[in-house]
């Protein structure tokens, strides 16, 4: 069986304090492109927690399907790639994903998104952003292997995932989950 490498990430633990997203920018040499973001969950105008995504790389990815040029190719471990020299800067991949991962480089207008930092991966590594993540909220799984106990692949308010099955699982706070609202 392939492995299908994904995020788990531990809505107990996440505080918020962005160094997946400063260490994103950083591996990246990027101070304009920003792959991770770290969002807040609210209920009734209460902040709950935060969240820390970037591309879900899905088993069924959009940005594959809908792009022309066949920029998006997927790995036999389920990192989906962009090759960036390839794109027209046609932007439907951006407009396809429910989950907003590819964005428009503000340099280039191509797409660029998450590459779950294969070069690391590729040489043993982690992730930068599991390696920045100093409460241990952000962590890589194979979802082919059994999950830690409570590992769930729904989140309220979170895109519909049917289609696009996105290699992201979560740890959901113990605090109650309706009325759940994530901002931006």
């Amino acid at each position: 069986m392939r492995k299908q490498l994904g995020f788990l990430i531990d809505l107990n633990k996440c505080v918020g304090c962005r160094g997946c997203e400063i260490a994103c920018i950083n591996e990246h040499q990027s101070d304009q492109l920003q792959h991770r973001r770290v969002i807040r969950i609210s209920k009734d105008n209460r902040g709950l927690g935060f969240l820390s995504l970037a591309c879900n790389h899905c088993i069924n990815p959009e940005c594959i399907r809908v792009c022309k040029r066949k920029c998006f190719h997927k790995r036999r471990d389920g990192i989906v790639l962009h090759q960036s020299q390839s794109c027209i800067s046609c932007q439907s991949c951006i407009g396809a994903c429910p989950f907003q991962a590819p964005k428009a480089n503000p340099r280039t207008q191509k797409a660029s998104k998450c590459n779950f930092c294969v070069e690391r991966i590729d040489k043993g590594l982690a992730p930068a952003c599991v390696d920045a993540c100093i409460v241990g909220a952000l962590q890589i799984v194979d979802l082919n292997e059994p999950l830690p106990l409570g590992a769930q692949e729904m989140l309220p308010y979170f895109p519909i995932i049917q289609f696009t099955r996105p290699s992201v699982r979560f740890i959901l706070p113990k605090t109650p989950q309706s009325f759940w609202r994530i901002g931006r």
